[in-house]
């Protein structure tokens, strides 16, 4: 069923002169033009983690041995140890190139600018880094183009997708290419923009395509490969890759199955989590392997683990008043947390805020605004850079190394080599040029392990232009990550802290710690990660005994933030409407049951069906699941008495009977489409419904006319003038659930009997026929009707789910979110104590703003 939901809405809305309750706008998924809330929408599938136990799955069941059941679990560790190979090297080919395109950019002009500070010709220099900044971000922009989904960091969709959503595209071939190529272009280009981010899509998309040997951009990539074909096994894969995405960007490994854990999956399991671990296990050394190899010609010493390495953090051996941290220091540090979480929030409000400008006046346009927006970014942050580095930076004390020890003094003397000397001479450096001037992770590195101070001026004009652009930057119309603009930016105000503590205090610490912190507070400020992150940074520092002061420091930016909105990625999939379910439902929701949020209005089949109804089904509802049921007639008699209809799921029956004879109406305008004059003539025989007169109950002048509110899907038993009330409004006796995609593949494949024959004679198809399509199972508007007989009769009950989870209509609100949460269900039946459907419940029935409407409306009643 198609994953809805709505926002609450704030006020009214006059529609056509009918004025609606902000409930009944989130019910129906409405929303005012002016309203600043996104409402989730309704396109949005789910993925169905729960097995299909139908008969085709059990024949595999029966033949698979211990034998196969290793050859399985083998094939599953190998896959999962090429995604991690595959993903590390990814990271090796971005690192590679925009290491490369970086220091051809940066040797050119940097040369430039040091012949024309003595020749006047500063505005050449401009020019070609202007010419070569906007050529790289030209270049991604329009690979976003290709493939829209490629934008942004591509976590919020990840995110998303192990929710249990279904984004369209985001683990493509075409998407992988377009992300891997942009975001190289990107950061090359000199944007405000990281690259690890998007290493965790790309990982996801590699964990997603890799096991399935086809893919759908390029057709002829097709291998004949039958296993782990249903959306259970994909995510579990794409789990590991997006965990062997963060492995690869920090060296992470542990940090990468923690985030993929925390971020990620709505549900876990142990095998998963070994075959996470390993995957980025399998990244990170990858990585490492071939990195070491490149950058230092020695092959197999693994020096550096990942894309992002924040190198080691070490007092000058013989100072004795030299401390990474002390107890003291924890003080300070929650303070940082403190600003770090009140900037974090200021930075995803004024980015919402822009998010929502770009909605509404940038989106709808023409395709090619958004790439000139992408190029006024581009050329306004080119600006400050050059503008900053030559006008506002001062010049600062080059400290010697030579009492260094070796370990110590390779470190300063690799920072020492990446400062910048504009207009500075004497053995000192530009403090602003060496941070704008140089790529991000090495201005890291410069305010983690520079022993000479920079200006307080300096590091807050850096943190003032390097937020806003940063800011301006993350959802423009190229791939961008977030986590190193953020740990920049809030390294230098941890620098900021130190030199104030250092210079007016006179308090003996070691600087490159409070960048650390500084940096760990606006970062969880802005993602709002505490345990993930957390191991990410000791992994990246190498060092365990930052871990207090780094999980104090992220758990007080989250409080912080927390109470002002959301984390930046939580704020992205709500702007794109994505029906997200929470850890858990609120306290109060317990007032609401099953039965309060489910959807009545079933569309149903029963176990044998006629084609001509299957089609209509499929042609005139876009739900992706149908009950199978019979109708109950042992029940008959108890929930008849005069002409009230009254049975267990009474309140139900009334909108039921109406929304069947809707749904005939529908249906027979489909048919009359139909190639068929049989089946057009089927058609015309319906009685159709006229209006009711005023005052006159719509129920009862159905029953007096003797609608038949249900078209003949039963072969054994067709609409008859003589059927009593009990024979047309029998309560339904639930036996199964069938998909949508599984109805096609049976019209598509022909399985079907007549009406002169047994069920028996039906073809049967196998597990891996019944899944070949996956993922793109065919369309009913594929179908070539032409070549249906009508009047032929589909068996249903081999392949329907037969045993789905389901839940009484008295189950409290909370039992039913953490089933389908922790299941990773995409329908729920609500049947009653005698087995009779009464409602279906689905993503949509359990959003917050549509649990929080039905709890108002629940109040209103009371």
């Amino acid at each position: 069923m198609a994953c809805c939901g709505g926002c609450l809405c704030c006020q009214c809305c006059c529609n056509e002169g009918e004025t609606r309750t902000p409930e009944e706008l989130t019910i129906l998924g409405e929303t005012r033009e002016d309203e600043d809330e996104i409402l989730p929408r309704k396109d949005y599938e789910s993925l169905d983690y729960d097995r299909c136990i139908n008969e085709p799955f059990l024949e595999v069941l029966e033949g698979l041995d211990n034998k196969k059941a290793r050859k399985y679990e083998a094939i599953k560790w190998i896959l999962v140890f090429a995604i991690g190979v595959s993903t590390g090297l990814t990271g090796l080919f971005v690192d590679f190139f925009v290491r490369l395109f970086t220091q051809l950019k940066f040797s050119l002009v940097g040369q430039s600018v040091e012949e024309c500070s003595e020749n006047g010709c500063l505005a050449l220099s401009l020019l070609e880094l202007l010419a070569l900044n906007m050529t790289f971000v030209f270049i991604s922009s329009v690979l976003v183009l290709i493939e829209p989904v490629a934008a942004g960091s591509g976590i919020p969709e990840i995110k998303s997708y192990l929710n249990g959503v279904k984004i369209p595209g985001i683990v493509r071939l075409r998407t992988y290419i377009c992300k891997v190529t942009g975001v190289l272009f990107a950061v090359a280009g000199g944007l405000f923009v990281g690259k690890e981010g998007p290493m965790i899509h790309s990982g996801a998309i590699v964990g997603a395509g890799l096991p399935q040997f086809q893919s759908i951009t390029f057709k002829k990539i097709s291998f004949h490969f039958p296993y782990f074909r249903s959306d259970r096994d994909k995510r579990d894969f794409v789990s590991a890759g997006a965990a062997a995405g963060v492995a690869a960007a920090f060296g992470a490994p542990i940090g990468g199955t923690l985030f993929s854990l925390e971020e990620g999956s709505s549900f876990w399991n142990q095998a998963l989590t070994w075959k996470v671990l390993f995957c980025s296990m399998s990244a990170t050394f990858t990585l490492n392997f071939f990195r070491s190899g490149i950058n230092f010609n020695k092959w197999g010493s693994f020096q550096l683990p990942g894309l992002l390495n924040f190198g080691e953090f070490k007092c000058v051996d013989g100072d004795k008043t030299c401390h990474l941290w002390t107890a003291v220091d924890l003080a300070f540090f929650v303070l940082m947390g403190v600003a770090g979480g009140l900037l974090g929030a200021l930075f995803n409000c004024i980015n919402k805020r822009l998010a929502k400008y770009r909605m509404r006046n940038v989106h709808p346009k023409a395709r090619f605004v958004r790439v000139l927006e992408s190029l006024l970014v581009c050329m306004l942050t080119t600006l400050v850079i050059f503008v900053a580095s030559v006008t506002l930076g001062e010049c600062r004390d080059l400290v010697s190394t030579n009492n260094n020890t070796s370990t110590q003094g390779s470190v300063n003397e690799e920072v020492n080599s990446t400062i910048r000397r504009f207009f500075c001479y004497n053995n000192t450096y530009n403090d602003m040029a060496t941070l704008f001037f140089n790529p991000q992770e090495v201005a890291i590195h410069q305010l983690f392990h520079q022993n000479a101070t920079f200006s307080p001026v300096t590091l807050s004009l850096f943190f003032v232009l390097y937020f806003i652009l940063s800011c301006w930057t993350y959802g423009v119309s190229v791939p961008s990550g977030l986590f190193v603009p953020s740990l920049l930016c809030g390294a230098s105000l941890g620098r900021l802290v130190a030199n104030v503590l250092k210079i007016n205090f006179h308090m003996q610490i070691y600087s490159g710690t409070f960048a650390l912190i500084g940096a760990a507070a606006f970062l969880g400020g802005v993602v709002r990660m505490t345990i993930s992150l957390t191991v990410i940074l000791i992994e990246s520092t190498n060092e365990i005994t930052y871990g207090l002061p780094i999980m104090i420091t992220l758990m007080v930016a989250k409080w912080t933030g927390d109470f002002f909105n959301k984390g930046i990625y939580d704020i992205h999939i709500h702007l794109k409407g994505v029906p997200l379910l929470e850890w858990e439902t609120e306290v109060e929701m317990d007032k609401l049951t099953a039965s309060d949020i489910m959807e009545p209005n079933l569309t149903y089949v029963y176990p044998h069906t006629r084609i001509q109804s299957l089609v209509s089904i499929l042609r005139t509802t876009v739900y992706h699941a149908f009950p199978v049921v019979t109708e109950n007639r042992d029940n008959e008699k108890e929930f008849m008495k005069g002409n009230i209809l009254i049975s267990n799921n009474i309140k139900f029956k009334k909108t039921s009977v109406l929304t069947r004879a809707g749904e005939q109406r529908r249906r027979c305008q489909s048919m009359k489409s139909y190639p068929s004059s049989e089946l057009r003539n089927v058609c015309d025989e319906q009685v159709v419904v006229e209006p009711a007169e005023e005052g006159q109950d719509i129920l009862q002048q159905m029953l007096e006319r003797r609608h038949v509110p249900y078209p003949n899907l039963y072969p054994d038993q067709s609409p008859s003038e003589e059927w009593t009330m009990e024979e047309r409004f029998r309560p339904l006796t639930f036996h199964g659930l069938i998909l949508r995609s599984q109805l096609v593949n049976l019209l598509i494949r022909g399985v079907c009997y007549a009406e002169n024959q047994s069920s028996a004679s039906q073809p049967r198809l196998s597990h891996s026929e019944m899944t070949e399509d996956y993922p793109r199972f065919p369309d009913i508007h594929d179908l070539d009707l032409a070549l249906l007989n009508p009047r032929m009769i589909v068996d249903v009950t081999p392949y329907m789910n037969p045993c789905p989870y389901t839940v009484s209509p008295n189950t409290h609100v909370s039992q039913v979110f953490n089933l389908f949460r922790t299941m990773g269900l995409r329908h729920l039946p609500v049947v009653n104590a005698v087995g009779e459907i009464v409602g279906i419940i689905t993503r949509h029935n359990l959003t917050h703003e549509f649990l929080v409407a039905k709890l108002r409306q629940h109040y209103i009643t009371i």
